[in-house]
């Protein structure tokens, strides 16, 4: 059983910075896609970033420049590292894995995804 636990999120004001860590276990597909997804009340779970087994790495246009994804095979953990972080960035963010690479957009489709972490709250005041 994949197992994805999500830990870093809380409150800070804008333009503040905060650094989302996901610990995965039992995950050994050699192909693999890992996101970070979010969700705001009252709207769709929407892709923020990703990286492929590969390398490739995608991010969502709203945090390009702000937040940076990556990852440490050796402690088997993704990071999202949030910088001038805005009011709107407030949302609960999720840790996603596929067990296999994601072609173009398909990366910020959350169905293309097989496991998911529970969540971790961001929030940002103005």
């Amino acid at each position: 059983q994949v197992q994805l636990v999500e830990s870093g999120g809380g409150s800070v004001h804008s333009g503040g910075s905060l650094r989302l860590s996901c610990a995965t276990s039992r995950y050994t597909y050699v192909s693999y896609c890992m996101g970070w997804f979010r969700q705001a009340p009252g709207k769709e779970r929407e892709g923020v970033a990703a990286i492929d087994s590969d390398g490739s790495i995608k991010y969502a246009d709203s945090v390009k420049g702000r937040f940076t994804i990556s990852d440490d095979s050796a402690k088997n953990t993704l990071y999202l590292q949030m910088s001038s972080l805005k009011p709107e960035d407030t949302a609960m963010y999720y840790c996603a894995a596929s067990d296999h690479v994601l072609l173009g957009a398909n990366w910020g489709n959350q169905y293309e995804y097989n496991y998911w972490g529970q969540g971790t709250q961001v929030a940002v005041s103005s």
